[in-house]
């Protein structure tokens, strides 16, 4: 089952290790990322980053939601990670039974340049297509939040995009 769909630019780190792999309890991690998936430094440093109790698959987005949609893993406790909410989106479009939704970092890393686009929070930073992909996301999963770290609370991204009028 997945238990969560995170978007984190910063795929797994230290609040992925240990708070909320602890706080959900997962048995796995799906970090869904074309670029990492053909970069096998980057899988290498990953699973360095997991705790040895935890088992981790590094797939593009397609091979993820195969991976996803297996029968198989209905029976494990899974953390998805992408780094962009469009990934995220094709993700959800495409696999059912995501428990919760989870933006927490993202379009801070990208390189694009801050002034193009619109700050939701210190954390999360998007585009006008990134926009665009959390709104067709928050169509499909309403409930989607914004959520940091565990101990946070959770925040319906759907309120946070009206209050600012985007």
């Amino acid at each position: 089952m997945i238990v969560a769909l995170r978007v984190d630019d910063r795929l797994i780190h230290g609040q992925i290790a240990m708070a909320w792999s602890k706080d959900l309890r997962i048995k796995g991690i799906v970090v869904a990322n074309d670029a990492a998936a053909k970069d096998e430094m980057q899988k290498m440093t990953l699973k360095m980053a997991v705790p040895t109790n935890i088992k981790l698959l590094v797939k593009s987005v397609d091979e993820a939601i195969g991976v996803l949609n297996n029968p198989k893993a209905s029976k494990m406790r899974i953390l998805v990670l992408t780094r962009t909410i469009k990934d995220a989106l094709k993700i959800r479009e495409n696999t059912e039974g995501i428990e919760y939704m989870n933006i927490g970092n993202v379009g801070r890393f990208d390189g694009i340049d801050v002034s193009e686009k619109t700050t939701i929070s210190p954390t999360v930073m998007l585009t006008k297509n990134e926009m665009n992909f959390l709104k067709k996301l928050i169509e499909i999963e309403p409930n989607t939040s914004l959520q940091v770290v565990p101990s946070d609370e959770r925040k319906p991204m759907k309120e946070i995009i009206q209050k600012m009028n985007l």
